[in-house]
C-alpha cells in the first residue's frame, strides 16, 4: 500500500526547495525525497565552498600584491587549509539548516530519506516505501564524468564533489579539464600556493566563449605562473611515485606532467541512470537527459524534469527558473517557459567573465545587422583606482530592431555588472536607453553608455569569433 501525496519531488538541490514550498503553500501535501544532503551540488560542493574558498585564495593574493597598493605587510602570508576549510564548512552547514528547518518547519511537506525508484509513472519506492502522486517532478541533478583515461583506476583523483573537502594543499596539482569548473579550481589552488597545471583537449580554454575570452584567461593564468597546456589529449595516467603522472599527447608528441593530485573537471552527467525511468515510461537521450517542453514536461502526463537531468541548464540559476516556469505555469499567467528564458552565466575565475544571450560568433552567424561594441577594463576608473585593469567589455546589438543580442562583461565585478544588460533585454528595450543613460562615478556600468556608443557595424557571419 502506497502513501499518498499530491505531489513528490525526488531531489531537494536548488529547483525542489522552492517548489516544494509553493506546493505546500497552496494546499498540497508533498513529499521531497534526498539520498543525500539537502541543497544538492550548490550548497554541498558547488557553489557555496567553491566561491568561499575563492574568496581566501583573493584575500591571499590581495595580501602578497598590497604592495601595489602602498601597503606594506611584513612577514610571510600564510593560508592555513583548515581555516579555508572551516569558513566554507559553516557556510554549507549553515545553509543544509536553513533547508531542513524549513521543511521541518511546514505542515505540509515531509522530509523522506533515501533513494527513489519509480515502480510506475505515479508510483515511487524508496527503501522499501511505497509512495504514490498524480504530479511527480525530478530534480536528481548531475555528478562529475569518469572518463575511461587509461591507468585513471590506479591513482587517486578528486572531483567537484571532493575538492573542497581537503585540508591539505597540493604541492601540484594537475587539472585535467579547461572550462569552468577547471580554471576556477585551478586559480584558486594557485593563489593559495599550489603549483598548478591545466591540461585542455581543445585547442583552447573554454571552448564555449569566444577566443578573445579564452586568448585573455589563458594569458593571465600563465602570467600569474600556472601551466596551460592546450591541444592536449591525456592519454593514459600513471602513478608517480605517491602522485599521478599524465601521458599527454600533443604536437606530435607525447609529455609527461607528473604532480602529487589530480583534479577532474570533464564535465558531468545526469543522475538519471538509477530511477528505474523505464517503469514510468520517462526515456532519456544518449547522455542520460531527460526530454522536456517548454515548461518542463516530460511526454508522461504528470511527471516533470527541472535542473540538470532536462539538460536545458547546469547552474543553480537555471535550476531556480525552472521551478519558477513550473509554479508560474500552475498558479501564474503561463507566460515563463524555457523558450523566453535569456542565457546568462559567469566564470568565477579572478576577475569574472559574465555573459548574457548570444556570444559574437553566434550572434554573427545569425544573417542579421549586427552592431558591436568593445572597450578594454583600462578604460574604466574604478578599475584603474584598484590596479585590476584586466579584461574587456563586449555588447552585441541587431542593427535593426536595436535590441541588444549578447554582452560579454570579463573583468572587475563583470558577474553583476552584466546583469545590467539582462536586464535590457528581458525588458525588450533598445540599446539607446542605456546608451544615454547617466551612470555613477566612479563605477564599472557607468562605461556601458560609452561602450554602446562605441558601436560599429561588423560582418555578419565568421567561422570563430576573436
Amino acid at each position: 500500500m502506497s502513501e499518498r501525496f499530491d505531489a513528490i519531488i525526488i531531489g531537494a538541490g536548488q529547483a525542489g526547495p522552492p517548489l516544494a514550498q509553493r506546493l505546500a503553500d497552496e494546499g498540497n501535501a508533498v513529499a521531497i525525497i534526498e539520498r543525500r544532503e539537502l541543497g544538492g551540488s550548490c550548497v554541498n560542493f558547488g557553489c557555496t565552498p567553491t566561491k568561499a574558498m575563492v574568496a581566501s585564495a583573493r584575500a591571499a593574493w590581495a595580501a602578497r600584491r598590497a604592495q601595489a597598493l602602498g601597503v606594506v605587510i611584513d612577514g610571510t602570508v600564510r593560508v592555513a587549509m583548515d581555516l579555508v576549510r572551516a569558513h566554507a564548512d559553516a557556510l554549507v552547514q549553515a545553509s543544509r539548516s536553513g533547508l531542513r528547518d524549513a521543511f521541518e518547519g511546514h505542515a505540509r511537506i515531509s522530509l523522506i530519506r533515501g533513494h527513489a525508484r519509480f515502480r510506475s509513472p505515479h508510483e515511487l519506492d524508496v527503501e522499501g516505501r511505497g509512495l504514490s502522486a498524480p504530479r511527480i517532478f525530478i530534480d536528481t541533478g548531475s555528478r562529475a564524468a569518469v572518463p575511461p583515461i587509461p591507468g585513471l583506476d590506479g591513482v587517486d583523483y578528486w572531483t567537484a564533489t571532493t575538492a573542497t573537502d581537503t585540508t591539505e594543499l597540493p604541492e601540484h596539482l594537475i587539472v585535467l579539464g579547461g572550462g569552468a569548473v577547471g580554471l576556477e579550481i585551478a586559480q584558486l589552488f594557485h593563489r593559495l600556493g599550489s603549483r598548478v597545471s591545466v591540461i585542455e583537449r581543445h585547442g583552447r580554454l573554454l571552448p564555449n566563449e569566444d577566443t578573445d575570452v579564452s586568448d585573455a584567461i589563458q594569458q593571465w593564468l600563465e602570467e600569474d605562473g600556472i601551466e596551460v597546456l592546450v591541444d592536449a589529449e591525456a592519454t593514459r595516467i600513471e602513478r608517480h611515485g605517491s602522485g599521478p603522472r599524465v601521458i599527454v599527447a600533443r604536437g606530435g608528441g607525447e609529455r609527461a606532467v607528473a604532480g602529487s593530485h589530480l583534479f577532474l573537471a570533464l564535465g558531468r552527467r545526469p543522475n538519471t541512470d538509477d530511477l528505474e525511468l523505464d517503469a514510468a515510461g520517462v526515456d532519456t537521450d544518449a547522455r542520460g537527459y531527460i526530454g522536456v517542453d517548454g515548461k518542463l514536461r516530460t511526454p508522461v502526463d504528470g511527471i516533470w524534469a527541472l535542473g540538470e537531468v532536462n539538460g536545458h541548464g547546469a547552474y543553480t540559476h537555471t535550476a531556480y527558473d525552472d521551478a519558477q516556469i513550473v509554479i508560474d505555469d500552475l498558479y501564474g499567467t503561463g507566460a515563463r517557459s524555457l523558450e523566453r528564458r535569456i542565457p546568462a552565466h559567469a566564470v568565477y575565475t579572478d576577475p569574472p567573465l559574465g555573459r548574457v544571450g548570444l556570444d559574437e560568433t553566434r550572434a554573427r552567424n545569425t544573417g542579421r545587422r549586427i552592431l558591436l561594441g568593445k572597450l578594454p577594463m583600462s578604460a574604466v576608473a574604478r578599475a584603474r583606482e584598484r590596479a585590476e585593469t584586466r579584461g574587456f567589455m563586449k555588447v552585441l546589438v541587431d542593427g535593426d530592431s536595436e535590441r541588444v543580442l549578447g554582452a560579454t562583461v570579463l573583468g572587475i565585478a563583470g558577474d553583476e555588472v552584466v546583469h545590467v544588460f539582462l536586464a535590457l533585454m528581458a525588458a525588450g528595450a533598445s540599446y539607446k536607453v542605456l546608451r544615454d543613460m547617466m551612470g555613477i562615478h566612479p563605477t564599472v556600468s557607468e562605461l556601458l553608455p560609452s561602450l554602446l556608443q562605441g558601436l560599429r557595424p561588423v560582418e555578419p557571419s565568421i567561422d570563430e569569433a576573436g
